[in-house]
């Protein structure tokens, strides 16, 4: 059996249908299936954040990230503990780590920070937190919108140039570590219109932005994950993980299962979608995108100055079928699937590795299409994005 793909007008009518059954009787669908979630993940353990030594590390003591998926520091300065920072690896169709979340830096932490995003790779940044709400502290700011260099650690960061909209602000900057030559181009975009533990009020705002980077990701090669953080790095962090991992399925005709795509997040860092209201906008979003297929005006032009971080490197990942994520649906009555390529043999064996998603959420009977053979379907205007030094 074959994976089966539908246009975006079929998928579309199935999210709405399901949308309308889950939101009857006051959202009861969406409650009931969003507590089914809350145990998941639970019982996995965090030690290392756990550690006294790692405690002033943490902006919120009882969120702390999983073993078995921390991002690790290298080891400075033979510090034994020197490699924790509270980030977690998470899906987003590709692989295990096609993302990191994180929470917001503090002020003790942003040399990590940056450490982290220059040992990873990382070209692009999404903050979906304002900096502060009323009197609290949301997340330090650790990086400058003005034109200019500061210092962290060993990282010089120098920001070329910011242009603010309405909704998004996006700043280039280029990082550098301190002795070194190689400069690396980082694209960040701020949203600060998203409440904590709350829903935007315009979320055409929001689709447009994860729309934005989602071409971002497919036009840009990169060798490393995309970085997304809130305050806490969970709910607003994973609405938006799970947004553009739906996103990128749809872009392939693959119906996406919502559900399971936040029940295996949950597996990587706690409490994905933190809440039934972030759970409800999910859906709506997908929704929303899949219906008016706009993005928001912003800036698509990254400044002439700068080196595209993977331009040093001869060898580049690039991102496999989305689809590799959730399960395709078995059977459509009102349309012709249309079948993607056989999978080799080879690369069958390696996508059925225990660590790999597809093992999880596709039925084991189902082929896979190969990664080479697919189309790779990203706006024109995104082609260039990134690529000249």
């Amino acid at each position: 059996m074959r994976i089966r793909t539908f246009s975006k007008a079929h998928i579309r009518q199935e999210i709405q249908l399901r949308c309308q059954s889950l939101a009857g009787n006051d959202n009861r669908g969406f409650k009931q299936e969003f507590e089914e979630l809350n145990d998941v993940g639970k019982e996995l353990p965090t030690r290392a954040g756990e550690l006294e030594v790692n405690k002033e590390k943490n902006r919120y003591p009882h969120i702390l990230p999983y073993d078995h998926c921390r991002v690790r520091l290298s080891l400075q300065d033979a510090q034994p503990n020197g490699d924790y920072i509270n980030a977690n690896f998470v899906p987003g169709g590709s692989s295990e780590r096609d993302f990191i979340c994180t929470q917001g830096p503090l002020r003790n932490t942003m040399a990590d920070f940056w450490r982290m995003v220059w040992e990873q790779n990382v070209s692009i940044i999404v903050m979906v937190t304002a900096l502060r709400h009323k009197d609290v502290v949301l997340c330090d700011q650790y990086w400058s919108m003005a034109r200019g260099t500061v210092y962290h650690g060993a990282f010089q960061v120098n920001t070329l140039s910011c242009k603010q909209g309405s909704h998004v602000s996006i700043t280039y900057m280029n990082l550098k570590q301190r002795g070194y030559p190689t400069e690396r181009l980082i694209t960040h975009y701020y949203y600060p219109s998203w409440p904590d533990r709350g829903v935007p009020r315009d979320t055409s705002a929001l689709c447009g932005l994860a729309e934005h980077v989602r071409q971002q990701i497919e036009a840009t090669p990169r060798l490393g994950p995309a970085v997304v953080h809130c305050s806490a790095g969970v709910g607003r962090s994973g609405a938006f993980v799970t947004l553009l991992w739906l996103m990128q399925l749809c872009e392939r005709g693959v119906s996406p299962d919502i559900r399971a795509a936040v029940e295996d997040l949950r597996m990587h860092r706690m409490w994905m979608v933190q809440n039934v209201e972030q759970y409800v906008l999910v859906h709506k979003c997908l929704l929303n995108w899949l219906s008016r297929g706009t993005a928001a005006n912003l800036d698509r032009s990254p400044p002439s100055q700068g080196v595209h971080p993977n331009s040093s490197r001869s060898q580049v990942r690039t991102r496999g079928s989305s689809s590799q994520g959730n399960r395709a649906r078995r059977s459509h009555q009102h349309e012709q699937p249309r079948a993607l390529p056989d999978q080799t043999h080879s690369i069958f064996q390696q996508l059925l590795e225990p660590r790999n998603l597809l093992r999880r959420l596709l039925p084991s009977s189902l082929q896979l299409p190969q990664t080479s053979s697919e189309p790779k379907q990203t706006n024109q205007n995104f082609q260039n994005v990134h690529t000249k030094p």
